[in-house]
């Protein structure tokens, strides 16, 4: 019976094998008709089948079941089924959980989305498993730039800071405060000066996944991984006794930008206070310290100086009314994203940050530094009032004329009784400064003795100094007290003394308001730029157009363009010619097109897809007597926005089409020549794409800042402490947004030019390049190259 049995168990176990090898068959069979007719989502479906019933197969079919996810993934991307999305890519990583591929372009999706934490850790993996793999290496390097500000850097290897801080936890621990808590760890450094000093217990907390674990890492590498508790937390989330046992005795954090409050000290300070940390010491009582809470920094006062810099003005305020012989009315207002943030009922930074001493022609006082306002972290309604304080008036006098560009800000952190941290433009600190800078004013030029006037208040945890204006002396009032009414002797005086205050509420419901990246408005600044485009616009066009009219055409007074109206009525008997097309693809505002209307019977195509830039746009077409018709907006015109290169019309073929090849970051753009292999079929003969080639230029240079910018160097700066091995995984091989007129350093070579990037003729680029450069200072060329083995410029 036994042997009975046993050979229908064999016989069955038989019949399943069978089973089960006819079905793999048949599922890689259906896959493959699947892939054949493009339904991805069956044959992904298929292939899962496979691989969990036979295992064995993962090596021989890896490659088709890729293709097969990613091009499933597509088709669920565009369909926003994310969540399905997520779950397909989930699969695949545990049948092919190490899979370099698969990790990287999990990361892609996720970073589309914006979970940039989260992409990190599958580029790091990735990169890891592979690390010859360029396209996670590339993709992990990008990432490293948001994950990992560069800040963190420049702040580690600042070595007074980081000792000002270990000496004011020290007092702090040594008077009796034995539990810390560490809100906004970051690497850990404040924690572990924390159990240096002797604090019989330790917290810290950090949001940012990737940060959260660098400190894990970081802590565990300095042996005290035991004795700090680290929290993957935001701290309003921290609950006791489910998080930390009790409350602690000490909070001591730096979540502190160069506005001051922009990082949310205030609060979480509050909440701290108010579900965290011991009561606050009584004042002017001598009791023990132990038994009450404090915070690291103690307080901060705010300065503000008034200043000229025309490099601010140039990112922030439109300087010209004609731009390459297009008028820009006085209707249009143009307003860069600080100005707007004052009405905005979005929370939008309300300034920007600069590092003054470096910055390019340097900056001019108009004022003397002044204070604007003093904030005591350790009392806890003090605290609680700024959010509901209502907005208070300045007024500062002049001392030295000029034009009025910025208010510029910077505090000093009191640590403790005896430790204080400045972030002042004339300190060597790593700190920057906040800028305000002051726009929508009808004039902007001071002198000595008139008064500049500002409102403050302290709205969704920024610092604002808005309504910024000035009173000219000649008014004869006296503002020197902010708290009492402008008093005048007769009406007369009044008015004059209204007449002066330059303020830009007046305007506020005047004009088109245009709002522009502060690289944008640099761009319409720009002059040469757009003289440049002009007159190569201008030979193409002339070149293509086969009748006169363009000869016929009177040029305008600028010289940049012609009257199609007044060429028209010279000979009204003449035929129109058919228009010339253009098309601007450039990202962000442009005016390229209108420049490209001037110049004959041209209909220009626009790529901006703000609402608020194509009704400026309109504007401008208007005030320069253009035809409604001369410029289109592109966008409008696609069934499909993702397919932007296709013809202007079935029968037609661009002119000139306009590229955008780098990035406001320096980089090139990513599929530039692919964009321009496309381009270059849509163009009708003599056609051109702008710009026609680039050329990228290097210089070694020799940069003590760029060093400390770009990575942690050794124990030093962080007193002993082992933390550069691993924030300095964060380092990336190219430094973006570096503008090499404010960096400072010296010249080791004369400029180089490395490859020429060519758009209209690929046959005259080259896949690789060497280039040879003599040092230009006589040093040791060994250490030359270590130090400059990372430090790469390209101008264009």
């Amino acid at each position: 019976m036994s042997n009975l049995n046993a050979k229908f168990r064999h016989s069955h176990r038989g019949a399943q094998e069978a089973g089960r090898r006819e079905l793999i068959s048949r599922s890689l069979q259906s896959a493959q008709h699947c892939l054949e007719d493009q339904d991805y989502g069956t044959a992904y479906a298929h292939y899962l089948l496979v691989l969990n019933l036979a295992p064995e197969l993962k090596t021989s079919v890896k490659e088709t079941f890729q293709f097969t996810l990613f091009k499933w993934a597509e088709e669920l991307d565009s369909l926003a089924r994310i969540q399905d999305l997520f779950n397909c890519y989930e699969q695949a990583l545990e049948l092919y959980p190490n899979d370099e591929v698969i990790c990287n372009s999990m990361g892609e999706h996720l970073f589309r989305m914006g979970f940039r934490d989260e992409a990190a850790g599958y580029f790091h993996k990735a990169v890891k498993l592979n690390p010859d793999f360029a396209d996670a290496k590339e993709n992990f390097y990008r990432v490293a730039n948001w994950l990992v500000e560069r800040w963190h850097f420049i702040m580690l290897n600042d070595a007074k800071r980081n000792l000002t801080y270990l000496k004011a936890i020290e007092n702090a621990v040594c008077s009796g405060c034995k539990s810390v808590l560490d809100i906004g760890t970051g690497t850990g450094i404040l924690s572990m000066f924390a159990k240096k000093a002797g604090a019989s217990s330790v917290f810290a907390c950090e949001l940012s996944k990737t940060m959260y674990e660098l400190a894990c890492d970081v802590v565990a590498a300095n042996n005290m991984d035991k004795e700090i508790k680290l929290l993957h937390l935001k701290s309003l989330d921290i609950e006791i006794p489910k998080d930390i046992p009790e409350r602690v005795s000490l909070v001591v954090t730096e979540t502190v930008d160069a506005g001051l409050f922009g990082e949310g000290i205030v609060e979480s300070l509050i909440h701290a206070w108010e579900h965290l940390l011991l009561q606050p010491k009584p004042k002017n009582q001598d009791v023990n310290t132990k038994d009450y809470g404090q915070v690291i920094p103690a307080s901060a006062t705010v300065f503000g100086m008034a200043v000229e810099c025309k490099e601010i003005r140039r990112h922030h305020r439109v300087g010209t009314q004609e731009v390459a012989g297009v008028h820009l009315p006085r209707s249009v207002k143009f307003f860069s994203p600080t100005h707007a943030s004052a009405g905005s009922e979005e929370t939008v930074e309300p300034y920007t940050t600069e590092k003054l001493s470096r910055i390019p022609g340097g900056y001019v006082p108009l004022t003397e530094p002044f204070q604007i306002m003093t904030v005591d972290f350790n009392n806890l309604q003090e605290l609680k009032s700024l959010a509901h304080r209502k907005p208070w008036k300045l007024s500062q006098p002049v001392t030295e004329g000029g034009m009025l560009d910025a208010i510029v800000v910077w505090f000093v952190l009191q640590l403790d009784d005896e430790h204080a941290l400045s972030t002042s433009p004339s300190e060597e600190t790593c700190w920057e400064q906040a800028v305000y800078p002051v726009q929508g004013l009808p004039d902007y030029s001071v002198k000595a003795g008139d008064t500049v006037m500002m409102e403050v208040c302290c709205q969704d945890c920024y610092l604002k100094i808005q309504k910024i204006s000035f009173l000219t002396s000649e008014c004869g009032m006296d503002c020197s007290d902010r708290d009492e009414m402008l008093s005048l002797g007769n009406e007369a005086e009044l008015c004059n003394a209204l007449a002066s205050l330059q303020t830009a509420s007046e305007q506020d419901d005047k004009g088109q308001v245009c709002v522009l990246e502060s690289t944008e408005i640099a761009l319409l600044n720009n002059v040469p730029y757009h003289e440049c485009f002009r007159a190569a616009m201008g030979k193409v066009l002339s070149s293509l157009n086969p009748s006169k009219d363009l000869e016929s055409m009177d040029i305008d007074r600028h010289g940049c363009g012609v009257n199609i109206q007044e060429g028209q009525s010279k000979s009204s008997v003449d035929v129109v010619p058919d228009p010339l097309y253009v098309l601007d693809v450039s990202e962000g505002f442009s005016i390229l097109p209108i420049i490209a209307g001037k110049l004959g019977p041209v209909k220009a195509y626009s790529s901006i897809e703000k609402e608020q830039h194509q009704a400026v746009l309109n504007v401008i077409s208007e005030a320069n007597n253009f035809p409604k018709e001369t410029v289109e907006f592109w966008l409008s015109q696609l069934e499909d926005e993702n397919v932007v290169l296709q013809r202007p019309k079935s029968d037609k073929l661009w002119s000139i089409i306009i590229l955008d090849v780098i990035e406001t970051s320096g980089l090139i753009q990513q599929e530039v020549m692919e964009k321009a292999a496309i381009s270059r079929c849509l163009l009708q003969s003599g056609g051109k794409i702008f710009p026609q080639y680039v050329l990228v230029y290097g210089m070694l240079v020799e940069s003590q800042s760029l060093l400390l910018e770009s990575a942690v160097q050794g124990t030093e700066p962080t007193l002993g402490f082992n933390i550069a091995p691993f924030i300095n995984q964060f380092k990336v091989p190219v430094r973006v947004y570096l503008d090499l007129s404010t960096l400072p350093c010296v010249p080791l070579s004369k400029p180089a030019e490395l490859l020429r990037l060519d758009l209209m003729n690929p046959l005259l680029n080259t896949a690789s390049r060497e280039v040879k450069t003599e040092s230009s200072v006589k040093k040791d060329v060994q250490r030359v190259y270590q130090r400059c083995a990372e430090i790469f410029f390209t101008s264009f």
